[in-house]
């Protein structure tokens, strides 16, 4: 998930995420791991990614459960998530480590009939890239939304959630190296090369905050 979060909100938010919102969805059962990254250039900016024990956690009725009961202190905050994407994902390739000081996430889509040249493309990529130094990981994500009605949480933002189609995160401990992606394997004109459509979204972060559910007890 992205958002933007304004500065005035910003400790309040902070505080919400991690000592409610994270122990909540840590708790929910099929909930490995959650991350929250901030914009690498000091912005608004948020990113957001809960990595679960497969796909059908989505459509768990543990899940929507909380989707549909959001705290006092979620509703004050949901409001304030500005310009959301939420995508909800399979993984299609994933080498290396997730969790770093920084990520490259990129938001895309293949050329029309170029899905699986795409996904052969970042397959390739994906075992020299995690071996190089200052990077740990590079993973292929493509949206599918789980079979459940809208919840309150969307209500409360509006209904207007956007989403990415496929996302691309290179993941490392060396935010240069991370950041060199984007002018070389990653870049725009090399991505568009293999398959991906012209229009793409490139986003630096940087670790703010990562929690497993052992943390939690």
């Amino acid at each position: 998930m992205w958002w933007d979060m304004a500065a005035d909100v910003r400790g309040d938010f902070q505080d919400w995420h991690a000592h409610e919102h994270f122990p909540e969805r840590l708790g929910i059962p099929g909930f490995r791991r959650a991350s929250r990254w901030s914009s690498a250039d000091g912005g608004e900016g948020v990113f957001v990614l809960y990595e679960l024990e497969d796909f059908e956690v989505l459509s768990s009725p543990a899940y929507a459960s909380r989707l549909n009961a959001p705290t006092p202190w979620s509703t004050r905050l949901m409001p304030h998530h500005r310009n959301m994407v939420r995508s909800q994902c399979r993984v299609l390739e994933s080498a290396g480590g997730v969790t770093g000081q920084a990520v490259l996430a990129v938001r895309l889509s293949p050329s029309p009939g170029q899905a699986d040249r795409l996904r052969d493309a970042v397959r390739e990529l994906a075992g020299p890239l995690r071996e190089r130094p200052g990077l740990v990981g590079l993973h292929l994500l493509r949206h599918e939304p789980p079979p459940i009605p809208p919840t309150r949480e969307q209500a409360i933002r509006g209904n207007a959630d956007r989403f990415a189609d496929h996302v691309l995160l290179a993941c490392g401990y060396d935010p240069r190296a991370v950041a060199a992606l984007m002018d070389g394997e990653l870049s725009a004109p090399a991505l568009h090369a293999a398959g991906a459509a012209a229009e793409m979204e490139h986003q630096l972060y940087q670790l703010a905050y990562s929690a497993t559910p052992a943390d939690m007890r």
